[in-house]
Protein backbone atom coordinates (compact mmCIF):
# COMPACT_ATOMS: atom_id res chain seq x y z
CA UNK A 1 0.00 0.00 0.00
CA UNK A 2 1.64 3.34 -1.00
CA UNK A 3 0.77 6.79 0.25
CA UNK A 4 -2.05 6.96 -2.83
CA UNK A 5 -4.08 4.39 -0.28
CA UNK A 6 -3.49 1.32 -3.64
CA UNK A 7 -4.33 -1.49 -1.91
CA UNK A 8 -1.65 -3.83 -2.88
CA UNK A 9 -3.14 -7.31 -1.11
CA UNK A 10 -5.64 -7.51 1.47
CA UNK A 11 -6.18 -10.76 2.35
CA UNK A 12 -8.91 -12.04 4.83
CA UNK A 13 -9.67 -15.77 6.10
CA UNK A 14 -12.57 -15.52 8.58
CA UNK A 15 -13.83 -17.46 11.43
CA UNK A 16 -17.17 -18.84 11.48
CA UNK A 17 -19.71 -20.83 13.44
CA UNK A 18 -22.73 -22.30 11.99
CA UNK A 19 -24.62 -22.41 15.40
CA UNK A 20 -23.66 -19.74 17.50
CA UNK A 21 -21.98 -16.61 17.33
CA UNK A 22 -18.01 -15.62 18.28
CA UNK A 23 -16.14 -18.26 20.73
CA UNK A 24 -13.31 -15.96 21.86
CA UNK A 25 -11.06 -18.49 22.39
CA UNK A 26 -11.86 -20.65 19.46
CA UNK A 27 -11.73 -17.22 17.17
CA UNK A 28 -8.69 -16.62 18.74
CA UNK A 29 -6.97 -20.54 17.85
CA UNK A 30 -8.18 -19.82 14.34
CA UNK A 31 -6.63 -16.62 13.97
CA UNK A 32 -3.37 -18.09 15.51
CA UNK A 33 -3.50 -21.40 12.94
CA UNK A 34 -4.09 -18.77 10.19
CA UNK A 35 -1.90 -15.91 10.75
CA UNK A 36 1.44 -17.00 9.16
CA UNK A 37 -0.13 -18.25 5.95
CA UNK A 38 -2.34 -15.40 5.31
CA UNK A 39 0.88 -13.13 5.60
CA UNK A 40 3.00 -15.48 3.13
CA UNK A 41 -0.03 -14.81 0.56
CA UNK A 42 -0.45 -11.32 1.08
CA UNK A 43 3.16 -10.43 0.35
CA UNK A 44 3.44 -13.28 -2.35
CA UNK A 45 0.27 -11.11 -3.77
CA UNK A 46 1.71 -8.00 -3.41
CA UNK A 47 4.93 -8.92 -4.66
CA UNK A 48 7.46 -7.24 -2.28
CA UNK A 49 9.57 -8.26 0.26
CA UNK A 50 9.77 -7.52 4.02
CA UNK A 51 12.90 -4.92 3.33
CA UNK A 52 10.43 -3.02 0.82
CA UNK A 53 8.54 -2.47 3.99
CA UNK A 54 8.37 0.82 5.92
CA UNK A 55 5.72 -0.42 8.80
CA UNK A 56 4.14 -3.01 10.77
CA UNK A 57 0.82 -2.06 11.77
CA UNK A 58 -1.72 -3.70 13.99
CA UNK A 59 -4.78 -3.50 15.58
CA UNK A 60 -4.72 -2.78 19.50
CA UNK A 61 -8.12 -1.99 20.20
CA UNK A 62 -11.17 -2.38 20.68
CA UNK A 63 -12.30 -5.82 20.30
CA UNK A 64 -11.58 -9.40 21.81
CA UNK A 65 -8.71 -9.53 23.95
CA UNK A 66 -7.72 -13.28 23.00
CA UNK A 67 -7.93 -12.27 19.63
CA UNK A 68 -6.13 -9.03 19.81
CA UNK A 69 -3.25 -10.46 21.68
CA UNK A 70 -3.03 -13.19 18.26
CA UNK A 71 -2.45 -9.99 16.07
CA UNK A 72 0.31 -8.18 18.50
CA UNK A 73 2.21 -11.36 18.61
CA UNK A 74 2.68 -11.54 15.03
CA UNK A 75 3.29 -7.80 14.31
CA UNK A 76 5.89 -8.03 17.35
CA UNK A 77 7.23 -11.14 15.83
CA UNK A 78 7.29 -9.49 12.23
CA UNK A 79 9.00 -5.85 13.76
CA UNK A 80 11.46 -7.64 15.27
CA UNK A 81 12.69 -10.69 12.76
CA UNK A 82 12.69 -8.33 9.93
CA UNK A 83 14.16 -4.75 12.40
CA UNK A 84 10.95 -2.76 11.04
CA UNK A 85 8.65 0.16 12.95
CA UNK A 86 5.70 -0.76 15.03
CA UNK A 87 2.35 0.96 15.96
CA UNK A 88 -0.55 -0.31 17.39
CA UNK A 89 -3.87 1.86 16.08
CA UNK A 90 -7.54 1.92 17.00
CA UNK A 91 -9.95 -0.53 14.84
CA UNK A 92 -12.68 2.03 14.74
CA UNK A 93 -10.77 5.07 13.76
CA UNK A 94 -8.88 2.82 10.99
CA UNK A 95 -12.73 2.16 9.62
CA UNK A 96 -13.40 6.10 9.53
CA UNK A 97 -9.73 6.93 7.52
CA UNK A 98 -10.15 4.34 4.89
CA UNK A 99 -13.77 5.02 4.36
CA UNK A 100 -12.62 8.53 4.26
CA UNK A 101 -9.59 8.21 1.76
CA UNK A 102 -11.52 5.61 -0.54
CA UNK A 103 -14.90 7.93 -0.70
CA UNK A 104 -12.99 11.19 -0.60
CA UNK A 105 -15.18 12.79 1.25
CA UNK A 106 -13.65 15.35 3.65
CA UNK A 107 -15.18 16.16 7.04
CA UNK A 108 -18.33 13.70 6.85
CA UNK A 109 -20.49 12.58 9.38
CA UNK A 110 -19.42 9.11 10.45
CA UNK A 111 -22.01 6.02 10.71
CA UNK A 112 -20.26 3.07 11.85
CA UNK A 113 -22.22 0.25 11.56
CA UNK A 114 -20.36 -3.69 12.56
CA UNK A 115 -21.22 -6.54 14.61
CA UNK A 116 -19.66 -5.53 18.25
CA UNK A 117 -19.71 -1.18 17.18
CA UNK A 118 -22.69 1.43 16.60
CA UNK A 119 -21.69 4.92 16.55
CA UNK A 120 -22.33 8.08 14.92
CA UNK A 121 -18.88 9.88 15.11
CA UNK A 122 -17.49 13.38 13.67
CA UNK A 123 -14.39 15.30 13.56
CA UNK A 124 -14.17 17.72 16.16
CA UNK A 125 -11.19 19.85 18.20
CA UNK A 126 -8.68 17.12 17.51
CA UNK A 127 -10.68 13.66 18.16
CA UNK A 128 -13.07 12.11 16.65
CA UNK A 129 -16.12 12.81 18.89
CA UNK A 130 -19.19 10.27 19.51
CA UNK A 131 -21.82 12.00 18.79
CA UNK A 132 -24.66 9.06 19.66
CA UNK A 133 -23.76 5.13 19.82
CA UNK A 134 -25.62 1.88 21.33
CA UNK A 135 -26.09 1.44 24.74
CA UNK A 136 -25.49 -2.22 24.69
CA UNK A 137 -24.89 -4.77 21.92
CA UNK A 138 -23.85 -3.44 18.45
CA UNK A 139 -26.63 -3.24 15.36
CA UNK A 140 -24.37 -6.19 13.52
CA UNK A 141 -24.80 -8.38 16.84
CA UNK A 142 -27.93 -8.13 16.77
CA UNK A 143 -28.48 -9.06 13.54
CA UNK A 144 -26.63 -11.95 14.04
CA UNK A 145 -28.55 -13.25 17.03
CA UNK A 146 -31.91 -12.77 15.56
CA UNK A 147 -30.72 -14.62 12.51
CA UNK A 148 -29.28 -17.80 14.98
CA UNK A 149 -32.88 -18.00 15.93
CA UNK A 150 -34.09 -17.98 12.92
CA UNK A 151 -31.87 -20.77 12.08
CA UNK A 152 -29.53 -19.22 9.71
CA UNK A 153 -26.18 -19.94 11.29
CA UNK A 154 -23.16 -16.94 11.19
CA UNK A 155 -23.28 -14.27 10.00
CA UNK A 156 -26.79 -14.22 9.36
CA UNK A 157 -26.64 -10.29 8.00
CA UNK A 158 -26.25 -10.44 4.55
CA UNK A 159 -29.03 -13.04 4.55
CA UNK A 160 -31.57 -11.04 6.58
CA UNK A 161 -31.10 -8.27 4.18
CA UNK A 162 -32.42 -10.16 1.45
CA UNK A 163 -35.40 -11.25 3.22
CA UNK A 164 -36.10 -7.34 4.13
CA UNK A 165 -37.26 -6.80 0.41
CA UNK A 166 -39.54 -9.80 0.75
CA UNK A 167 -41.86 -8.76 3.42
CA UNK A 168 -45.29 -7.41 2.88
CA UNK A 169 -46.38 -6.05 6.55
CA UNK A 170 -44.18 -4.56 8.90
CA UNK A 171 -45.10 -6.10 12.22
CA UNK A 172 -44.90 -4.01 15.44
CA UNK A 173 -41.79 -3.98 17.48
CA UNK A 174 -40.05 -1.36 19.80
CA UNK A 175 -38.34 1.30 18.39
CA UNK A 176 -35.93 3.03 21.03
CA UNK A 177 -34.09 6.16 20.75
CA UNK A 178 -32.64 7.28 24.21
CA UNK A 179 -31.71 11.34 23.13
CA UNK A 180 -28.45 10.74 20.52
CA UNK A 181 -28.18 7.22 21.66
CA UNK A 182 -29.54 3.71 20.81
CA UNK A 183 -30.91 0.65 22.43
CA UNK A 184 -31.43 -2.81 20.51
CA UNK A 185 -31.58 -5.57 23.05
CA UNK A 186 -35.67 -4.53 23.65
CA UNK A 187 -36.00 -4.65 19.99
CA UNK A 188 -34.26 -7.35 19.39
CA UNK A 189 -36.25 -9.29 22.27
CA UNK A 190 -39.86 -8.76 20.99
CA UNK A 191 -38.95 -9.91 17.44
CA UNK A 192 -37.60 -13.64 18.64
CA UNK A 193 -40.75 -13.90 20.43
CA UNK A 194 -42.84 -13.29 17.77
CA UNK A 195 -40.92 -16.23 16.00
CA UNK A 196 -43.29 -18.65 14.83
CA UNK A 197 -45.78 -16.14 15.22
CA UNK A 198 -45.44 -13.90 12.01
CA UNK A 199 -43.49 -14.75 8.87
CA UNK A 200 -39.67 -15.05 8.82
CA UNK A 201 -39.18 -12.02 6.36
CA UNK A 202 -41.93 -10.01 7.86
CA UNK A 203 -40.07 -10.45 11.28
CA UNK A 204 -36.55 -9.62 9.50
CA UNK A 205 -38.03 -6.94 7.65
CA UNK A 206 -39.41 -4.78 10.55
CA UNK A 207 -36.45 -5.39 13.05
CA UNK A 208 -34.34 -3.91 10.12
CA UNK A 209 -36.76 -1.26 9.70
CA UNK A 210 -36.83 0.10 12.99
CA UNK A 211 -33.05 -0.47 13.78
CA UNK A 212 -32.03 1.05 10.95
CA UNK A 213 -34.56 3.86 11.24
CA UNK A 214 -33.17 4.50 14.73
CA UNK A 215 -29.67 4.72 13.52
CA UNK A 216 -31.06 7.12 10.12
CA UNK A 217 -32.54 9.34 12.91
CA UNK A 218 -29.66 9.90 15.18
CA UNK A 219 -27.65 10.16 12.35
CA UNK A 220 -29.77 13.40 10.76
CA UNK A 221 -29.71 14.63 14.61
CA UNK A 222 -25.98 14.90 14.19
CA UNK A 223 -25.88 16.28 10.88
CA UNK A 224 -27.98 19.26 11.91
CA UNK A 225 -25.87 19.69 15.00
CA UNK A 226 -22.73 19.79 13.47
CA UNK A 227 -23.67 21.25 10.29
CA UNK A 228 -21.53 18.91 8.26
CA UNK A 229 -22.37 18.62 4.67
CA UNK A 230 -21.16 15.31 4.33
CA UNK A 231 -22.05 11.56 5.61
CA UNK A 232 -20.29 7.96 5.24
CA UNK A 233 -21.47 4.87 6.26
CA UNK A 234 -19.06 2.03 7.05
CA UNK A 235 -18.53 -0.81 8.97
CA UNK A 236 -19.69 -4.57 8.01
CA UNK A 237 -23.72 -3.83 7.70
CA UNK A 238 -22.52 -0.66 5.72
CA UNK A 239 -23.04 -3.51 2.89
CA UNK A 240 -26.82 -3.86 4.02
CA UNK A 241 -29.10 -2.40 0.89
CA UNK A 242 -31.95 -1.82 2.99
CA UNK A 243 -29.78 0.54 5.33
CA UNK A 244 -28.30 2.32 2.67
CA UNK A 245 -31.69 3.06 0.44
CA UNK A 246 -33.34 4.87 4.23
CA UNK A 247 -29.36 6.57 4.68
CA UNK A 248 -29.47 8.17 0.87
CA UNK A 249 -32.86 9.10 0.93
CA UNK A 250 -32.64 11.27 4.47
CA UNK A 251 -29.21 12.84 3.05
CA UNK A 252 -30.88 13.60 -0.52
CA UNK A 253 -33.46 15.07 1.78
CA UNK A 254 -31.25 17.25 3.83
CA UNK A 255 -28.94 17.68 0.70
CA UNK A 256 -25.88 16.06 2.08
CA UNK A 257 -23.74 14.26 0.04
CA UNK A 258 -23.64 10.47 0.96
CA UNK A 259 -20.94 7.88 0.68
CA UNK A 260 -20.61 4.38 1.41
CA UNK A 261 -16.98 2.71 1.99
CA UNK A 262 -16.26 0.21 -0.27
CA UNK A 263 -17.66 -3.48 0.89
CA UNK A 264 -14.08 -5.09 0.94
CA UNK A 265 -12.90 -1.39 3.01
CA UNK A 266 -16.45 -1.43 4.85
CA UNK A 267 -15.90 -4.85 7.16
CA UNK A 268 -13.04 -5.86 8.82
CA UNK A 269 -9.81 -6.15 6.73
CA UNK A 270 -5.98 -5.46 7.26
CA UNK A 271 -5.91 -2.85 4.26
CA UNK A 272 -7.65 -0.16 6.91
CA UNK A 273 -5.00 -1.13 9.66
CA UNK A 274 -2.26 -0.61 7.76
CA UNK A 275 -3.23 2.17 6.19
CA UNK A 276 -4.04 3.64 9.49
CA UNK A 277 -0.62 2.89 10.85
CA UNK A 278 0.56 4.72 7.39
CA UNK A 279 -1.00 7.84 8.56
CA UNK A 280 -0.32 8.10 11.73
CA UNK A 281 3.48 6.43 11.16
CA UNK A 282 3.91 9.92 8.70
CA UNK A 283 2.42 11.84 11.20
CA UNK A 284 5.30 11.36 13.37
CA UNK A 285 3.30 8.72 15.83
CA UNK A 286 6.31 6.23 17.35
CA UNK A 287 5.84 2.96 19.51
CA UNK A 288 8.27 0.72 21.12
CA UNK A 289 7.97 -2.85 21.27
CA UNK A 290 7.86 -2.88 25.12
CA UNK A 291 4.59 0.11 24.52
CA UNK A 292 2.21 -2.41 22.15
CA UNK A 293 -0.05 -3.71 24.72
CA UNK A 294 -3.47 -4.22 24.02
CA UNK A 295 -6.36 -2.06 24.28
CA UNK A 296 -9.57 -3.88 24.33
CA UNK A 297 -11.67 -1.09 25.55
CA UNK A 298 -10.44 1.60 24.05
CA UNK A 299 -13.14 4.24 22.53
CA UNK A 300 -12.54 6.27 19.52
CA UNK A 301 -12.85 9.27 21.11
CA UNK A 302 -9.60 8.96 23.30
CA UNK A 303 -7.39 9.04 20.78
CA UNK A 304 -5.71 12.27 19.77
CA UNK A 305 -6.16 12.45 15.81
CA UNK A 306 -2.35 14.37 14.75
CA UNK A 307 -2.55 13.53 11.29
CA UNK A 308 -5.40 15.65 10.01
Amino acid sequence: MDDKCNVLANEKKSYTSVDAGIHPREAADFHYKNAAGLVAKAMQKAEIEFNELDLIAFSRGPGLGPCLRVGAVAARTLSLTYNLPLLGVNHCIAHIEIGRKKCLCEDPIIVYASGANTQITGYESGYYRIYGETLDIGIGNMLDVFGRELGLGFPAGPIIDEMYFKAEKLVELPYSVKGMDLVFSGLLTAATQKIGKEKKEELAFSLMHNAFAMLTEVAERALAHTEKKELMLTGGVAASRALQEMMQKMCTARKSEFYVCPKELATDNAAMIAWQGLIEFKAGNKMKVQESYIRPKERTDQVKVNWR
